[in-house]
């Protein structure tokens, strides 16, 4: 099995925020987090066709030894009780994945994955080592994927997903301090609730403070699309570890 990623494994940027501060009637307090970090996931897409379900994978390992460049941006701001998180991910990927019958060679897969996720997010438990928030927003997604089924003993053939789309979604984030110097993050969302989009995510990360500004992050990332397109059932799943340095300003 040959395999390229192009654009795929995601080196990039993240912001989020979470205070609790004190507001009086002329003046409002607002905190942030800057996170430059490296995403290292595994990649799945499938399209569910008239002629059969069409599936290309990049294992994580694949990904690590093919490794290119990807773009993760996100901004987060809090005040008080209120918390604002916006999220943007970019991921161009190419890879080929062979096939057990001699029908088809190989499944060659191109893919531009494109989604923005913004957050309106409130306190609703706040304690010294404890705090909870909820959140509700969107997700916009959209895709330009190919999949290629290079011939075999059966002749090649392509299918193609290629659509935008806003699903709403709703989330929740847990944060836990353990230590001065230790403390923990859990952010887990879902939205669609229509026929035919479905999309989660789940994040958790461990932190290390270095000192009042700077912190070590590492944790686990999972997301996941279900859409249909032109009545075919379009999947992404990307999951895997990320390390990260957070800025607190």
């Amino acid at each position: 099995m040959a395999t390229a990623l192009k654009i795929g494994t995601t080196f990039g940027f993240a912001l989020a925020a979470g205070i609790g501060s004190t507001v009086s009637a002329q003046q409002s307090d607002w905190s942030y987090e800057a996170t430059v970090y490296l995403f290292m996931p595994e990649t799945d897409l499938s399209l569910a066709t008239p002629n059969g379900t069409i599936d290309g994978t990049l294992s994580f390992s694949d990904a690590l030894d093919n490794l290119d460049f990807a773009f993760m941006a996100a901004f987060a701001a809090s005040d008080g009780r209120w918390l604002f998180l916006a999220d943007y991910n970019y991921t161009n990927l190419s890879f080929s994945n062979g096939t057990p019958g001699p029908a088809i060679s190989s499944v060659d897969t191109s893919a531009e994955i494109k989604f923005f996720s913004g957050y309106v997010g409130y306190r609703v438990y706040d304690a010294p080592t404890v705090s909870v928030d909820l959140a509700g927003g969107f997700r916009w997604f959209s895709t330009s994927t190919q999949f290629t089924l290079q011939p075999g003993i059966a002749p090649g053939r392509s299918a193609t997903a290629d659509d935008n789309w806003t699903d709403p979604v709703i989330g929740a984030r847990a944060r836990v301090r353990f230590s001065d110097k230790w403390s923990g993050s859990g952010f887990v969302d879902y939205g669609g609730f229509r026929s035919g989009s479905e999309t989660w995510q789940i994040l958790l990360t461990a932190d290390y403070a270095i000192n009042d500004r700077w912190l070590l992050r590492g944790g686990y990332r999972y997301i996941s699309f279900d859409h249909v397109i032109n009545g075919n059932d379009f999947k992404f799943d990307q999951s895997g570890p990320l390390l990260g340095a957070t800025y607190r300003f």
